[in-house]
């Protein structure tokens, strides 16, 4: 026993680190970018320990959507570290090393970002809120704050659904699972369908489609048509609002966060939409979460 060689093979992690992370939603701000280049982090993490390295530049390539920007290159940020170094040990050492006060920390905390640094979204909060930094001339300004187990709070984890709020609050988007796909079974109860399902309809089939209002958008040329972009946790779904439609349900149309619309599904020549007929203003289903759409731009 022992003696063999061990037949499995050994594993090997590449010689290089590349990965990429596709948003859901359209980015506006910072916040959403550096929510989302922290999940990028973290392998980094976990890759240069692996191989006993420390990185000193980082590049992150924030490549465009191409249905907007086709030639618009890939914009680079290059990070570049005061010294080599593969994570922060703690949120602590993080404050330390780049001069963080609490006030920022919260702001990184409500984002989810110390994820890795310090547990979960409450636990990240409360580790936050105790490293306001003293004045960094003073004698033990320097010195690590150390907090024992039996001194810390007992916090529960948020619910999915509540994570995914305050995800929403905090950045305008997720990378937890959509907030439909935690109303699918709400919403497959009523004959709903999702992006993907009415993908498979055939021209002129009736349906239901319900999604989180994204877009409208009323061309010059449209003779009053609104058009309305619904996304699920499955796609999006182009709708076409009739001048009528518009005119007699005008409340749910314009107002509305979540919709719910009945109508005639078409297919043709690769294009697909559903022709309006009711709308239903389901908004309340999404609970606090705040949602924001593109209208009229």
């Amino acid at each position: 026993y022992g003696e063999a060689p061990d037949p499995r093979p050994w594993f090997t992690p590449p010689a290089g680190f590349e990965l990429s992370l596709e948003l859901l939603h359209r980015a506006d701000d910072a916040a959403m970018l550096v929510f989302a280049a922290e999940r990028l982090v973290q392998p980094l993490a976990g890759w240069l320990a692996q191989q006993w390295l420390a990185a000193s530049r980082i590049a992150l390539h924030l490549r465009h959507d191409t249905n907007l920007h086709q030639s618009l290159p890939d914009t680079v940020v290059r990070i570049g570290l005061s010294e080599p170094s593969r994570d922060a040990a703690s949120v602590d050492e993080l404050a330390r090393r780049a001069g963080l006060n609490a006030r920022e920390l919260q702001s990184l905390a409500q984002a989810d970002a110390l994820q890795s640094l310090a547990g979960h979204r409450r636990r990240q909060l409360w580790v936050a809120a105790g490293q306001e930094r003293i004045d960094t001339t003073a004698l033990l300004a320097d010195a690590p704050i150390v907090e024992r187990a039996h001194e810390q709070p007992d916090l529960f984890e948020a619910s999915e659904g509540e994570a995914i709020t305050l995800d929403y609050a905090a950045t305008g988007l997720t990378l937890r699972r959509h907030p439909l796909a935690l109303l699918r079974n709400r919403l497959a109860q009523r004959g709903w369908r999702s992006a993907e399902q009415l993908a498979q309809l055939k021209d002129g089939a009736t349906a239901w489609a319900c999604g989180i209002v994204t877009m409208r958008q009323q061309p010059e040329t449209a003779k009053g048509v609104i058009f309305v972009t619904l996304e699920d946790e499955t796609g999006s779904v182009n709708i076409i609002v009739w001048r009528h439609v518009r005119e007699r349900q005008r409340t749910a149309l314009l107002r509305s966060r979540l919709l719910a619309v009945a109508g005639q599904w078409q297919a043709k020549d690769g294009s697909t939409h559903l022709i309006a007929r009711r709308l239903v203003d389901v908004t309340p289903w999404l609970g606090a979460l705040a949602t924001r759409s593109r209208d009229f731009h």
